[in-house]
C-alpha cells in the first residue's frame, strides 16, 4: 500500500462484515490513529478455537506513525485484544475511567502495567493526536461510559459511533447526548462510520428501566434459589439484579471470575454505590435457598463457564436442582445457539426452571434499532454513511436505511481501505487482514499450519507411527501405531494398518534409508496407502523415526 502524506482515509482491520473483533484504523496525513482492539469468539464456524483476534500486522509495520489507540468502551470485542496486541503495537492508549480500570487489570495479568501507558480521558472530553482532533461524546449501550468518537480533520468530520442506542432510562450513567450529536451535525459531518448490529429490527430496542422493572416482579414471588446470568461488563442489568434481590429479602452471590472482576472495576469508578457487598460463593451453603440469588457468569454457554459447570453439576461451591430457577437476562449471540442450548438441557434435567427473554421481559440490547438509527441519522445528517459492526446483511439493510436518511452509503469489509479526502470517497487500496487464534498464552494465525493441522485432526484424526531402524535404515521390531479419534487402542484395524505399514516399510529404496528426512517422508506416504484402503478420511499422520 502505497503511503500518502496529504489524505484522509478510513480502514477497517476487523469489525465490518462480522460482529467482534473490532479494529479500526483512521489515517489523516500520513499519521494513523487506532480507535478499539477487540476479541471475538470461535463459535460454531471455528470449533478449534475460543478467541480470536484481528491480525494487526499492518499496522504494527506502521508504529512509528501511529498517534494512538482510543478505546470507546468496556466490551470484550472492542477492548479484549489489548492486552495480547499491545506489544505488536507500543502506542498510548486514551479510555475513559470505567474502561481504563478494566484496561489495567487485563494489561496487569499480561505483565504489561509498568509498559503501556493509559491517558484517562473524562466521558465527553476533548483531546488532541495530531493530526487528530478527538472528542468523546456519551451514548448509552449495555456497559458505562460508552462513547461515540467526534474526529475532526482539516478534511471534514467523522463520527465514529461506537456501540450506542437511545435509551430515555439507561439507569447508570446518562442518556446519549443527542444535543451534542445535533450540534455536531450543525458542523458538517463528512461521513458517519456507525453500528449495524440492529439494523434489520425494527423498532426500538428497549430500556434497561423496564428489565429493572420486570425482574424485580418475576423474582419476588420465586421459591427455592435463584441464579441469573448476564453480560457481566452490563453494570446497570447487574445493579437492577442486585437490587431485585435485595427487594424479595435475597443475598446475591456473584460467581464467576469476570463478574468479580467487573464488579472491582465498577466499585473503584463510584459505580454499584446503592447495592451491598456481595456475598462471597463459599458462603453460599450458609444462606437459606429462598433468600439466594446467584449472579453468575455464562450466559453463552462457554464450556468452561461457571454456569456450564453448574449445570453439570461439577461446580465445586454451587449447586442447582429441583424447585430452582435460573433466569437468562441476556441474548443469544449468533453461533452459541447449540452451546447455551446444551446448558439449558442440563439445567432442565436437573429440575431447574429456565426464564430466558423468549417469553419474559428480562433483556434489552445494547445496540440501536431502526428508529433509533433513523433518530441518529436526522440529528447528524452526515454526507456519507459506512456501515460496520455487523455481518453482511446487517451491514446491507443498515445502508438502505442511511440511504433512506439521506446519507449517501458505502459498503465495505475488512481490508477495504476508503479514501475520504477526494471529491468522491472511494475505495481505492486494500490492506491484508487475518485473525489471530489464542491458543494458551500464544498467538497462532486462525488460517496458518498449527490450526490448520488442528481442524484436521478435530474432523479426520491423527495417526502416528512410532519406527526403530538400524543404521542402515532396516526396521527392527514392531512399528506402533497410534490413533487416538480413529481407533481404539485394541482395535483389529489398527493392526492391520500397522502389519501393511511395516511390509511398505520393508519395501522402500535403499537410496532413501539413510537419510532420516527422506526415510520419514517416504514412511509418511506408506502410512497414508495403508490407511486409505479402509477409511474414507485424510487423517493427520506423523512418523516419528529412532535410529538404534
Amino acid at each position: 500500500m502505497d503511503e500518502i502524506s496529504n489524505d484522509l482515509a478510513f480502514l477497517p482491520l476487523g469489525g465490518t462484515g462480522e460482529i467482534g473483533m473490532n479494529l479500526n484504523l483512521y489515517r489523516c496525513n500520513g499519521r494513523w490513529l487506532a480507535v478499539d482492539c477487540g476479541i471475538g469468539f470461535g463459535g460454531s464456524e471455528n470449533p478449534e478455537v475460543e478467541i480470536m483476534m484481528p491480525d494487526p500486522a499492518f499496522i504494527a509495520e506502521r508504529k512509528a506513525d501511529l498517534v494512538g489507540l482510543v478505546i470507546t468502551h468496556a466490551h470484550e470485542d472492542h477492548l479484549g485484544a489489548v492486552a495480547h496486541l499491545w506489544r505488536q503495537l507500543r502506542c498510548p492508549i486514551y479510555a475513559t475511567p470505567f474502561a481504563t480500570a478494566v484496561l489495567r487489570r487485563k494489561l496487569g495479568e499480561a505483565g504489561l502495567q509498568n509498559e503501556a501507558k493509559i491517558t484517562t480521558i473524562k466521558p465527553g472530553g476533548r483531546f488532541e493526536l495530531a493530526p487528530f482532533d478527538l472528542q468523546f461524546m456519551p451514548v448509552t449501550h449495555s456497559v458505562p461510559e460508552s462513547q461515540a468518537l467526534a474526529i475532526r480533520t482539516p478534511y471534514g468530520i467523522i463520527l465514529h459511533t461506537g456501540d450506542f442506542k437511545l435509551d430515555p432510562d439507561p439507569l447508570v450513567g446518562p442518556p446519549t447526548d443527542e444535543a451534542s450529536f445535533k450540534a455536531l451535525g450543525d458542523e458538517g459531518v463528512l461521513v458517519m462510520v456507525c453500528d449495524s448490529t440492529n439494523a434489520m429490527v425494527e423498532g426500538h430496542s428497549g430500556s434497561e428501566g423496564d428489565v429493572r422493572t420486570s425482574l424485580s416482579a418475576l423474582i419476588r414471588p420465586i421459591r427455592g434459589r435463584v441464579a441469573v446470568t448476564c453480560f457481566a461488563s452490563n453494570v446497570a442489568r447487574v445493579e437492577s439484579v442486585a437490587l431485585a434481590a435485595r427487594d424479595a429479602g435475597r443475598s446475591v452471590a456473584l460467581v464467576g471470575r469476570s463478574l468479580r472482576n467487573l464488579e472491582n472495576a465498577a466499585r473503584d469508578c463510584g459505580y454499584l454505590k446503592d447495592v451491598p457487598e456481595f456475598v462471597p460463593e463459599e458462603a453460599t451453603t450458609e444462606v437459606p435457598d429462598d433468600n439466594l440469588l446467584i449472579l453468575v457468569t455464562g450466559s453463552q454457554g462457554e464450556a468452561r463457564s461457571a454456569l456450564a459447570r453448574i449445570a453439570n453439576d461439577t461446580h465445586r461451591n454451587i449447586a442447582l436442582g429441583e424447585g430452582d430457577t435460573v433466569i437468562f437476562s441476556s441474548r443469544v449471540i449468533p453461533g452459541n445457539e447449540r452451546a447455551i442450548g446444551a446448558v439449558h438441557d442440563n439445567l432442565v434435567r436437573r429440575g431447574v426452571k429456565l426464564m430466558t427473554a423468549d417469553d419474559h421481559m428480562v433483556h434489552v440490547s445494547g445496540h440501536p434499532a431502526r428508529d433509533e438509527l433513523r433518530r441518529l441519522y436526522a440529528l447528524v445528517r452526515p454526507t456519507y454513511a459506512v456501515p460496520v459492526h455487523g455481518e453482511w446483511r446487517h451491514l446491507s439493510a443498515h445502508a438502505a436505511l442511511a440511504k433512506d436518511a439521506g446519507a449517501t452509503p458505502i459498503m465495505l469489509e475488512d481490508g477495504d481501505l476508503l479514501s475520504l479526502s477526494s471529491e468522491r470517497p472511494a475505495v481505492t487500496d486494500s490492506a491484508p487482514v487475518g485473525r489471530l487464534a489464542l491458543d494458551g498464552n500464544r498467538l497462532v494465525p486462525l488460517n496458518g499450519g498449527v490450526m490448520a493441522a488442528r481442524r484436521r485432526m478435530l474432523f479426520n484424526g491423527m495417526v502416528l507411527a512410532s519406527v526403530a531402524v538400524d543404521a542402515g535404515g532396516v526396521l527392527r521390531g514392531t512399528p506402533r501405531i497410534s490413533a487416538p479419534g480413529l481407533f481404539e487402542p485394541d482395535d483389529a484395524e489398527s493392526q492391520r494398518v500397522g502389519r501393511e505399514f511395516a511390509a511398505a516399510f520393508a519395501d522402500l529404496p535403499n537410496s532413501l534409508r539413510k537419510d532420516d528426512t527422506a526415510l520419514t517422508d517416504a514412511a509418511k506416504a506408506a502410512l497414508r496407502r495403508a490407511l486409505g484402503r479402509s477409511l474414507q478420511k485424510r487423517p493427520l499422520v506423523d512418523v516419528h523415526l529412532l535410529r538404534v
